[in-house]
């Protein structure tokens, strides 16, 4: 375990100091790119002003022909666009893969001083982030990049989760872990093919009537597969003072289903999620924006207490230290909504 003093050094001659505080930056939606394909790229510059995240994905999903073109691909497009506000990320292949090591190389050189963010797939343990951490210090030093390229992990093994409390405070770089509930299903061996979301089978049954037979029919209600994961990693990024996000959600024609799933992760602490086909920008940007009436009601705290301090009562329910921190996170993310959509703005009064 390092240090504070030394948590916080560069780790290499040359590379910029590590932040203490991460970017206030709206991340609803990761929005993902296969930058291998032209037409996709081609998408881009629209795509700036519709999503708070560009990814450029180059591991699952690529096909191992198509990886260099990918890489390739997505320094294109880098260099071919002025994001502003919007982050421009990339999920490399993992540290074990064959490309895994030019992709970071390679994405560096080109484009160090506009990539924001560099996700890495299947996380096991702060080993993972210390060898990448190190890595980018030695490349920014080399290529003159002025700020920390920042890593953002994918919770997507077993082993990863059991160490999800050591990856999320591993190194000043970490941004935010996502779950990756396909890869993770596998690494657990649970049976469903489902990419994220429910499965109607993961249920519990209400009690039977007293005098009931077997073949009575009991009501069913089905539970959320994963539940107890999300709130494990939510906790370890809150702790850390990082970010928590949902990762994909598989079926594009279950609007409803993305949305609960999205909806659930949100109440629960992340601050966005994956999308992976245009539908679901939508979803993420109504779901990861707070209701405009749980903002008006925030509001109406702060403003009954300014400093946080003492009780009051608003519309019949007492309101206090707690509650206030409580709206404040609310109004805090509707500013940053507010700032970034003009209607928004309107409808939250600010």
């Amino acid at each position: 375990m390092k240090l504070p003093r030394n948590f916080f050094k560069p780790l290499a001659i040359g590379a910029p100091a590590p932040l203490r505080e991460l970017p206030l930056k709206l991340e609803r939606m990761i929005h993902f790119v296969p930058p291998h394909i032209e037409k996709m790229r081609a998408k881009v510059p629209d795509l700036i002003h519709q999503v708070d995240v560009v990814l450029g994905n180059l591991e699952d999903a690529i096909p191992a022909d198509a990886k260099e073109a990918a890489r390739s691909g997505f320094i294109a497009m880098a260099k071919a666009s002025d994001f502003g506000a919007t982050g421009l990320w990339t999920r490399i292949n993992a540290l074990n893969s064959p490309w895994v090591l030019d992709d970071i190389c390679d994405i560096v050189a080109a484009i160090g001083q506009k990539l924001d963010v560099i996700m890495l797939p299947k996380v096991e343990g702060a080993w993972d982030i210390h060898y990448l951490d190190q890595l980018l210090a030695q490349l920014e030093a080399r290529h003159a990049v002025t700020k920390p390229i920042l890593i953002h992990a994918i919770l997507e093994t077993a082993e990863g989760v059991n160490n999800v409390e050591a990856i999320a405070s591993a190194s000043p770089r970490m941004h935010g872990i996502s779950l990756g509930p396909a890869d993770l299903a596998a690494s657990r061996a649970m049976k469903t093919t489902r990419v994220g979301g429910g499965h109607p089978d993961y249920k519990v049954l209400a009690d039977a009537a007293p005098g009931s037979t077997g073949g009575t029919k009991r009501a069913a209600y089905q539970q959320d597969l994963w539940h107890y994961t999300i709130a494990k990693m939510v906790d370890a990024c809150a702790a850390a003072g990082i970010k928590a996000f949902y990762g994909p959600f598989g079926d594009f024609a279950d609007a409803a289903a993305c949305e609960a799933q999205f909806r659930n992760s949100f109440l629960v602490g992340c601050a966005g999620a994956w999308t992976l086909h245009p539908s679901q920008v939508a979803i993420a940007k109504r779901v990861f924006s707070p209701d405009p009436a749980e903002v008006a009601f925030a509001k109406k705290i702060i403003a009954a207490m300014p400093d946080g301090s003492g009780a009051v009562m608003i519309d019949g329910k007492m309101q206090d230290d707690a509650t206030w921190k409580q709206a404040k996170v609310l109004v805090d993310l509707a500013r940053l909504v507010a700032a970034k959509d003009p209607e928004m703005a309107t409808r939250y009064g600010l």
